[in-house]
């Protein structure tokens, strides 16, 4: 809950300021791939580019978020989640070296989140919306086989964004989240976890 507390005082903090403010704001402490500064690594993933992205983005981490911290602990899962982010920014920043647009938001690091979700928790139930024409049900569905699809998307749209220019236009970090999610799953199985955790409660998607 700190971390989203942290994120939604920030975004408040954001929207406070005027245009010109806000603007600077974000390219001052976002990444900017062609010039981008250390600090940015990490400043820029508490940031976001408007409400639905706060939301979304704490949506996820919410969902996924506890019980990877159940699995690390309090310090170690702060850690870890940074440093998903910084490597999630990084791969961003290698490809997209000529990019003036500043990156903002968690998404890098959430997926590190969900990367170590699926390390830990692969055959938890995750209660899913299924829209099937124009109805809607729930179904139980395996946690692999929503991360793994979440990630597949991800991959092919960031392989796909590669032959578009974004140096001005911006877009989605695709590849962030590829490597946030990468990383997560490398470093969970890296990192000293606790003996004993437990999957903290049914998780609706």
């Amino acid at each position: 809950m700190g971390i989203i507390t942290v994120n939604v005082l920030v975004f408040l903090y954001e929207v406070s300021l005027d245009p010109f403010s806000a603007n600077h704001f974000i390219s001052t402490y976002g990444v900017i791939p062609s010039q981008a500064e250390p600090y940015a690594l990490v400043s820029s993933m508490f940031l976001h580019g408007g409400w639905m992205h706060l939301i979304g983005n704490m949506w996820f981490l919410w969902i996924f978020g506890d019980n990877v911290e159940d699995v690390l602990g309090h310090g170690k899962y702060l850690m870890f989640y940074l440093l998903c982010g910084v490597l999630a920014s990084g791969l961003h920043i290698v490809l997209s070296l000529d990019s003036r647009v500043p990156m903002v938001g968690a998404s890098g690091a959430i997926a590190g989140v969900m990367g170590a979700y699926m390390a830990k928790f692969p055959h938890a139930r995750i209660q899913t919306l299924i829209f099937i024409v124009v109805f809607i049900t729930v179904m139980d569905l395996p946690a692999a086989l929503i991360l793994v699809y979440w990630f597949v998307i991800q991959l092919f749209s960031g392989v796909g964004s590669l032959a578009q220019s974004t140096a001005t236009t911006g877009g989605t970090a695709w590849f962030a989240h590829v490597g946030g999610f990468v990383a997560g799953y490398l470093l969970v199985r890296i990192l000293k976890t606790r003996r004993q955790y437990r999957l903290r409660r049914d998780l609706r998607w």
